[in-house]
Protein backbone atom coordinates (compact mmCIF):
# COMPACT_ATOMS: atom_id res chain seq x y z
CA UNK A 1 0.00 0.00 0.00
CA UNK A 2 1.54 3.66 -0.94
CA UNK A 3 2.27 5.79 2.17
CA UNK A 4 0.65 9.26 0.75
CA UNK A 5 -1.77 10.82 1.83
CA UNK A 6 -3.97 11.06 -1.12
CA UNK A 7 -3.77 6.97 -1.90
CA UNK A 8 -4.67 6.33 1.91
CA UNK A 9 -7.98 4.58 2.47
CA UNK A 10 -9.99 6.93 5.13
CA UNK A 11 -12.34 4.84 7.20
CA UNK A 12 -14.92 6.37 9.40
CA UNK A 13 -16.61 4.23 12.45
CA UNK A 14 -19.32 5.39 14.84
CA UNK A 15 -18.93 4.40 18.70
CA UNK A 16 -15.23 4.39 18.23
CA UNK A 17 -13.77 5.12 21.84
CA UNK A 18 -14.63 1.74 23.33
CA UNK A 19 -15.21 -1.82 22.53
CA UNK A 20 -15.06 -3.33 19.29
CA UNK A 21 -14.78 0.04 17.85
CA UNK A 22 -12.30 1.03 19.47
CA UNK A 23 -10.36 -2.21 18.73
CA UNK A 24 -11.56 -2.02 15.14
CA UNK A 25 -10.51 1.72 14.64
CA UNK A 26 -6.95 1.22 16.28
CA UNK A 27 -5.92 -1.79 14.51
CA UNK A 28 -7.04 -0.34 11.13
CA UNK A 29 -5.12 2.92 11.86
CA UNK A 30 -2.26 0.89 12.22
CA UNK A 31 -2.24 -0.99 8.98
CA UNK A 32 -1.93 2.82 7.61
CA UNK A 33 -5.59 3.20 7.19
CA UNK A 34 -6.46 7.45 8.01
CA UNK A 35 -9.10 6.57 10.52
CA UNK A 36 -11.76 8.54 12.27
CA UNK A 37 -13.74 7.23 15.40
CA UNK A 38 -17.30 8.77 16.45
CA UNK A 39 -18.45 9.94 19.86
CA UNK A 40 -20.87 11.77 21.41
CA UNK A 41 -18.38 13.89 23.95
CA UNK A 42 -15.30 13.13 22.12
CA UNK A 43 -14.11 15.72 24.52
CA UNK A 44 -13.82 12.93 27.32
CA UNK A 45 -11.39 10.91 25.33
CA UNK A 46 -8.45 13.49 24.68
CA UNK A 47 -6.02 10.82 25.15
CA UNK A 48 -7.47 8.65 22.27
CA UNK A 49 -5.30 7.29 19.76
CA UNK A 50 -7.92 7.83 16.80
CA UNK A 51 -9.18 11.28 15.94
CA UNK A 52 -13.01 11.18 17.40
CA UNK A 53 -15.47 13.79 15.79
CA UNK A 54 -18.79 14.84 17.83
CA UNK A 55 -22.06 12.33 16.55
CA UNK A 56 -25.07 10.95 17.85
CA UNK A 57 -26.40 8.47 15.45
CA UNK A 58 -29.77 9.57 16.90
CA UNK A 59 -29.47 13.20 15.72
CA UNK A 60 -29.62 13.79 11.98
CA UNK A 61 -27.82 17.34 12.77
CA UNK A 62 -24.79 15.21 14.20
CA UNK A 63 -24.40 13.03 11.25
CA UNK A 64 -24.66 16.08 8.63
CA UNK A 65 -21.86 17.67 10.01
CA UNK A 66 -19.21 14.27 11.03
CA UNK A 67 -19.40 13.35 7.22
CA UNK A 68 -19.04 17.28 6.62
CA UNK A 69 -16.10 17.29 8.83
CA UNK A 70 -14.03 14.05 7.47
CA UNK A 71 -14.25 15.20 3.99
CA UNK A 72 -13.61 18.60 4.99
CA UNK A 73 -10.20 16.79 6.56
CA UNK A 74 -9.56 13.99 4.21
CA UNK A 75 -11.65 14.93 1.39
CA UNK A 76 -13.36 11.75 1.03
CA UNK A 77 -14.74 8.82 2.56
CA UNK A 78 -13.52 5.14 1.62
CA UNK A 79 -14.85 2.99 3.95
CA UNK A 80 -17.92 3.82 6.50
CA UNK A 81 -18.42 1.14 9.63
CA UNK A 82 -21.73 1.09 11.58
CA UNK A 83 -20.87 0.07 14.59
CA UNK A 84 -22.54 2.45 17.13
CA UNK A 85 -24.94 0.42 18.82
CA UNK A 86 -27.07 -0.32 22.04
CA UNK A 87 -28.36 -3.35 24.16
CA UNK A 88 -31.45 -3.75 25.09
CA UNK A 89 -32.84 -6.70 27.70
CA UNK A 90 -36.59 -7.57 29.26
CA UNK A 91 -39.48 -8.93 28.44
CA UNK A 92 -40.98 -7.97 25.24
CA UNK A 93 -44.66 -7.16 27.54
CA UNK A 94 -42.60 -4.89 29.96
CA UNK A 95 -40.14 -3.29 28.25
CA UNK A 96 -41.29 0.43 27.65
CA UNK A 97 -42.38 1.54 24.60
CA UNK A 98 -39.93 4.86 24.32
CA UNK A 99 -36.90 2.22 25.13
CA UNK A 100 -38.09 0.30 22.14
CA UNK A 101 -37.77 3.35 20.53
CA UNK A 102 -34.24 4.17 21.16
CA UNK A 103 -32.89 0.98 20.79
CA UNK A 104 -34.22 1.00 16.68
CA UNK A 105 -33.37 4.88 17.18
CA UNK A 106 -29.52 3.62 17.55
CA UNK A 107 -29.56 0.32 15.62
CA UNK A 108 -31.04 0.57 12.85
CA UNK A 109 -32.62 4.77 11.78
CA UNK A 110 -28.91 5.85 12.86
CA UNK A 111 -26.94 3.84 10.87
CA UNK A 112 -29.08 3.71 7.98
CA UNK A 113 -29.17 7.89 8.50
CA UNK A 114 -25.07 7.67 8.10
CA UNK A 115 -25.62 5.60 4.68
CA UNK A 116 -27.78 8.10 3.11
CA UNK A 117 -25.30 11.01 4.06
CA UNK A 118 -22.08 9.14 2.78
CA UNK A 119 -23.94 7.56 -0.86
CA UNK A 120 -23.93 10.35 -2.63
CA UNK A 121 -20.21 11.08 -1.74
CA UNK A 122 -19.19 7.89 -2.60
CA UNK A 123 -21.60 7.56 -5.86
CA UNK A 124 -19.69 10.40 -6.68
CA UNK A 125 -16.50 8.70 -6.91
CA UNK A 126 -17.46 5.65 -7.77
CA UNK A 127 -16.09 3.94 -5.12
CA UNK A 128 -16.78 2.88 -1.15
CA UNK A 129 -17.43 0.37 1.25
CA UNK A 130 -19.78 -0.08 3.86
CA UNK A 131 -19.99 -2.13 6.72
CA UNK A 132 -22.85 -2.71 9.30
CA UNK A 133 -21.95 -4.13 12.40
CA UNK A 134 -24.98 -6.41 13.45
CA UNK A 135 -25.21 -9.48 14.91
CA UNK A 136 -25.54 -13.32 15.43
CA UNK A 137 -28.50 -12.03 17.65
CA UNK A 138 -29.87 -10.49 14.56
CA UNK A 139 -30.62 -14.28 12.78
CA UNK A 140 -33.14 -15.63 15.62
CA UNK A 141 -35.85 -14.12 17.68
CA UNK A 142 -33.86 -14.92 21.51
CA UNK A 143 -35.50 -14.57 24.38
CA UNK A 144 -35.91 -11.64 26.70
CA UNK A 145 -33.44 -9.93 23.91
CA UNK A 146 -36.11 -10.05 21.10
CA UNK A 147 -35.93 -6.39 20.78
CA UNK A 148 -32.23 -6.58 20.08
CA UNK A 149 -32.57 -9.38 17.54
CA UNK A 150 -35.42 -7.46 15.46
CA UNK A 151 -33.19 -4.10 15.27
CA UNK A 152 -30.09 -6.25 14.10
CA UNK A 153 -32.35 -8.34 12.05
CA UNK A 154 -33.84 -5.34 10.13
CA UNK A 155 -30.37 -3.92 9.27
CA UNK A 156 -29.35 -7.55 8.22
CA UNK A 157 -32.33 -7.49 5.68
CA UNK A 158 -32.31 -3.74 4.81
CA UNK A 159 -28.21 -4.20 3.55
CA UNK A 160 -29.65 -7.03 1.41
CA UNK A 161 -31.80 -4.96 -0.34
CA UNK A 162 -29.18 -1.56 -0.39
CA UNK A 163 -26.47 -3.84 -2.26
CA UNK A 164 -28.71 -4.57 -5.40
CA UNK A 165 -29.68 -1.51 -5.03
CA UNK A 166 -26.11 -0.26 -5.28
CA UNK A 167 -24.67 -2.44 -7.89
CA UNK A 168 -24.45 0.07 -10.75
CA UNK A 169 -22.27 2.56 -8.81
CA UNK A 170 -19.46 0.88 -7.46
CA UNK A 171 -20.41 0.93 -4.02
CA UNK A 172 -20.25 -2.31 -1.75
CA UNK A 173 -22.05 -3.06 1.53
CA UNK A 174 -21.85 -5.65 3.84
CA UNK A 175 -22.48 -7.32 7.79
CA UNK A 176 -20.42 -8.35 9.99
CA UNK A 177 -22.75 -9.97 12.37
CA UNK A 178 -20.09 -10.64 16.06
CA UNK A 179 -21.29 -13.57 18.43
CA UNK A 180 -20.35 -12.56 22.33
CA UNK A 181 -17.17 -10.70 22.65
CA UNK A 182 -16.15 -9.15 26.10
CA UNK A 183 -16.55 -5.15 25.88
CA UNK A 184 -18.41 -2.99 28.13
CA UNK A 185 -22.16 -3.88 26.53
CA UNK A 186 -23.56 -5.24 29.01
CA UNK A 187 -22.93 -2.48 31.40
CA UNK A 188 -24.02 -0.21 29.05
CA UNK A 189 -27.59 -1.89 27.70
CA UNK A 190 -31.15 -1.17 28.81
CA UNK A 191 -32.12 -3.81 31.35
CA UNK A 192 -35.83 -3.72 31.72
CA UNK A 193 -36.09 -4.16 35.64
CA UNK A 194 -36.69 -7.44 37.11
CA UNK A 195 -40.08 -6.68 38.47
CA UNK A 196 -41.34 -8.88 41.80
CA UNK A 197 -44.51 -10.76 41.17
CA UNK A 198 -44.00 -10.30 37.97
CA UNK A 199 -44.57 -13.41 35.71
CA UNK A 200 -41.54 -13.16 33.83
CA UNK A 201 -39.71 -12.88 37.23
CA UNK A 202 -37.69 -16.28 37.13
CA UNK A 203 -37.07 -16.87 33.92
CA UNK A 204 -36.12 -12.76 32.51
CA UNK A 205 -33.90 -13.40 35.67
CA UNK A 206 -31.98 -15.92 35.13
CA UNK A 207 -31.65 -15.53 31.84
CA UNK A 208 -30.10 -11.95 32.55
CA UNK A 209 -27.73 -13.75 34.34
CA UNK A 210 -26.60 -15.87 31.70
CA UNK A 211 -26.20 -13.64 29.01
CA UNK A 212 -23.77 -11.63 31.34
CA UNK A 213 -22.00 -14.41 32.26
CA UNK A 214 -21.75 -14.93 28.14
CA UNK A 215 -20.77 -11.40 27.34
CA UNK A 216 -18.12 -11.63 29.93
CA UNK A 217 -16.77 -14.56 28.97
CA UNK A 218 -16.68 -13.43 25.08
CA UNK A 219 -14.33 -13.28 22.65
CA UNK A 220 -11.27 -10.58 22.41
CA UNK A 221 -12.60 -8.04 20.20
CA UNK A 222 -9.07 -8.00 18.47
CA UNK A 223 -11.01 -11.16 16.49
CA UNK A 224 -13.67 -8.64 15.28
CA UNK A 225 -10.71 -6.22 14.22
CA UNK A 226 -8.73 -8.53 12.31
CA UNK A 227 -12.08 -9.91 10.46
CA UNK A 228 -12.61 -6.33 9.65
CA UNK A 229 -9.61 -5.55 8.16
CA UNK A 230 -10.22 -9.06 5.96
CA UNK A 231 -12.84 -7.72 4.86
CA UNK A 232 -12.33 -4.67 3.81
CA UNK A 233 -8.83 -6.37 1.63
CA UNK A 234 -11.26 -8.91 0.05
CA UNK A 235 -12.30 -7.42 -3.64
CA UNK A 236 -16.19 -8.49 -3.51
CA UNK A 237 -17.21 -8.81 -0.05
CA UNK A 238 -20.29 -11.07 0.11
CA UNK A 239 -23.72 -9.61 2.08
CA UNK A 240 -22.88 -11.39 5.26
CA UNK A 241 -20.19 -12.55 7.77
CA UNK A 242 -20.26 -13.75 11.19
CA UNK A 243 -17.28 -13.70 13.48
CA UNK A 244 -17.42 -15.98 17.11
CA UNK A 245 -17.36 -18.99 18.76
CA UNK A 246 -18.34 -21.90 16.60
CA UNK A 247 -21.11 -22.13 18.55
CA UNK A 248 -22.80 -19.68 17.54
CA UNK A 249 -22.21 -19.44 14.34
CA UNK A 250 -23.27 -22.76 13.99
CA UNK A 251 -26.62 -21.81 15.74
CA UNK A 252 -27.57 -19.92 12.19
CA UNK A 253 -26.93 -23.02 10.43
CA UNK A 254 -28.91 -24.66 12.01
CA UNK A 255 -31.94 -22.69 12.02
CA UNK A 256 -32.08 -23.24 8.26
CA UNK A 257 -32.24 -26.77 8.62
CA UNK A 258 -33.89 -27.62 11.60
CA UNK A 259 -37.83 -27.42 11.82
CA UNK A 260 -38.96 -24.65 13.47
CA UNK A 261 -40.33 -26.21 16.78
CA UNK A 262 -37.16 -28.46 17.32
CA UNK A 263 -34.83 -24.85 17.07
CA UNK A 264 -36.72 -23.49 19.80
CA UNK A 265 -36.57 -26.48 21.95
CA UNK A 266 -32.75 -25.91 21.47
CA UNK A 267 -32.97 -22.02 22.43
CA UNK A 268 -34.96 -23.03 25.32
CA UNK A 269 -32.78 -26.10 26.72
CA UNK A 270 -29.76 -23.12 25.84
CA UNK A 271 -31.53 -20.28 27.90
CA UNK A 272 -33.13 -23.31 30.58
CA UNK A 273 -36.54 -22.22 30.05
Amino acid sequence: MKTDALSKKVVLITGGSSGIGKSIAEYLQNKDFIVYGTSRNPHKFSNAEVPLVALDVTKKETVVAAVKEVIGKSGKIDILINNAGVGITGPIEETPDEEIKKAFDTNYFGPLSLIKEVLPHMRQQRSGLIINITSIAGYMGLPYRGIYSATKGALELTTEAFRMELKDFNVQMTNVAPGDFATNIAAGRYHAPVQKGSPYEVPYGNTLRLMNKHVDAGEDPQLMAKAIYNVIQTENPRGHYKVGEVVQKLSIGLKRILPDKVYEKMLLKFYKL
